[in-house]
C-alpha cells in the first residue's frame, strides 16, 4: 500500500500491541485458578490468549462451563485483576522510543481497545499514559466493539481527522479487520499475543512489525 495519505494519527489496540499486559493477566488468571481448586496455567500458552480478554482466559483455563458458572468465574477474574492492572505491566520494549517519535514529530496518537474502560483508564494513568495520547476509545464506549470499525471511526471523530490518514496497528485479525473497514492504514503487531494456530498472514494487513521500533521507519514513510 502506497504511503498516501499523509499520516496524522496512530492508533494502537492495547493488550499485546502497546502494552504487555500478559504478565499481570496470567497471574490475576493464576490467583482464580488457585481459590478454585485448579493448577496454575503455563504461562506462555496463557498469554498467546492474552487478547481474546477474561472470558477468553477462562475458557481455555477452565474448558467447558454452562453459562452462568462461565461468567461468574470472569466476573469474579476481573474484580480481582482490578486490583493488579500495573503490577508487572509496561509497554512493549522499543514502544517508549515510538511514542516519543510521535509526539516529537507532531503525530498525534490514540488507543482504541476491547477492554472496558473501568480497567483501561486507571491502567493508562498509572503508566502515565492516559495524559499523553489524543484519545481513548475502550470496548464500552459504544454499542459496537471490534472488529466493527466504528470505534476507529469515533476515535478519528474525536482527534478531528480523516480514517485514510490513519494508521491503526494490533495483534488480532480483528484489529486488522476493523482497520480495514474503517479505511485505515492497518499493521499487524506480530510481536503481540498471537494464538499458535493463528496465521497473520491471512489477516490481509497493509504492513507488519516483528518489533515496535520498525514502527518508527514505518510512520516515517507516511509523514
Amino acid at each position: 500500500m502506497e504511503p498516501s495519505p499523509q499520516l496524522s494519527a496512530v492508533l494502537f489496540d492495547l493488550d499485546g500491541t502497546l502494552l504487555d499486559t500478559a504478565p499481570d493477566m496470567i497471574a490475576t488468571l493464576d490467583q482464580l485458578l488457585v481459590e478454585e481448586s485448579h493448577q496454575p496455567i503455563d504461562y506462555e500458552y496463557g498469554r498467546a490468549h492474552v487478547s481474546n480478554g477474561a472470558l477468553g482466559l477462562i475458557d481455555i483455563a477452565f474448558g467447558e462451563l454452562e453459562e452462568a458458572h462461565r461468567l461468574s468465574l470472569r466476573d469474579r477474574y476481573l474484580k480481582l485483576y482490578e486490583n493488579h492492572l500495573a503490577t508487572l505491566t509496561t509497554s512493549f520494549a522499543g514502544m517508549d522510543a515510538v511514542l516519543e517519535h510521535l509526539e516529537q514529530t507532531n503525530i498525534q496518537w490514540g488507543i482504541v481497545t476491547n477492554k472496558p474502560g473501568y480497567l483501561t483508564e486507571p491502567l493508562l494513568e498509572t503508566l502515565g499514559l492516559l495524559s499523553r495520547c489524543a484519545c481513548v476509545v475502550s470496548g464500552d464506549t459504544l454499542p459496537e466493539r471490534k472488529p466493527h470499525p466504528r470505534p476507529l471511526l469515533y476515535a478519528a471523530e474525536l482527534i478531528g481527522l480523516e480514517p485514510a490518514s490513519a494508521m491503526y496497528v494490533g495483534d488480532a485479525s480483528r484489529d486488522i479487520e476493523a482497520g480495514r473497514a474503517a479505511g485505515m492504514t492497518t499493521v499487524a503487531a506480530t510481536y503481540g499475543f498471537i494464538m499458535p494456530d493463528d496465521d497473520p498472514g491471512a489477516w490481509r494487513a497493509d504492513h507488519y512489525v516483528d518489533n515496535p521500533v520498525d514502527l518508527i521507519n514505518l510512520v516515517e514513510r507516511y509523514a
